[in-house]
């Protein structure tokens, strides 16, 4: 049995429009939303062995701010191959993953999309199906590792968003 935590990064800043997408870091709200993220997901006990993240400065400063709620801070992995992601080079990141609990930070469309693929059920709601900033999809599947990783096979056992834990 393997978990994934598929979280697409949090809200970015656009204020500086002459600044390149991958240099974008979070506003305000990004920032306040990661961390709820990493208070929910220490809470849930759904803490990762490695991290795989996009290189872009929104999704490293989405895990800088996920990890201080975090009671142990894990091996992250910074890849470029993550910026913007289709599914497919998610799916080909995570094969190389290893640890029982794997945490995937990523952009969308790519990470809705994956996260709807690898489920074997997707969830049949507007905010599943949006996937907001920093949404959080937990699956479990039944596989011995993730080389065996395919799309359909994931049990959704947990979801939310930033919104739905405001204080």
């Amino acid at each position: 049995m393997i978990r994934l935590i598929l979280t697409r990064h949090a809200k970015s800043d656009w204020d500086d429009p002459l600044l390149e997408d991958i240099d974008r870091t979070l506003n305000a709200r990004g920032r306040e939303g990661a961390a709820r993220i990493g208070a929910w997901l220490a809470e849930k006990g759904y803490l990762p062995d490695l991290v795989l993240c996009s290189a872009a400065a929104r999704t490293r400063e989405t895990w800088e701010l996920i990890a201080a709620e975090l009671p142990t801070r894990p091996e992250a992995q910074f890849l470029q191959d993550l910026y913007l992601a289709a599914p497919e080079q998610i799916l080909s990141a995570l094969h190389s993953a290893t640890g029982s609990t794997v945490m995937l930070i990523a952009h969308n469309p790519g990470c809705g999309l994956a996260a709807a693929a690898l489920a074997r059920q997707p969830l049949n709601t507007a905010r599943f199906q949006k996937y907001p900033t920093a949404a959080t999809t937990v699956l479990e599947f039944d596989i011995p590792d993730w080389s065996k990783l395919d799309w359909g096979q994931g049990e959704i056992i947990d979801f939310t968003t930033p919104r739905e834990l405001q204080p």
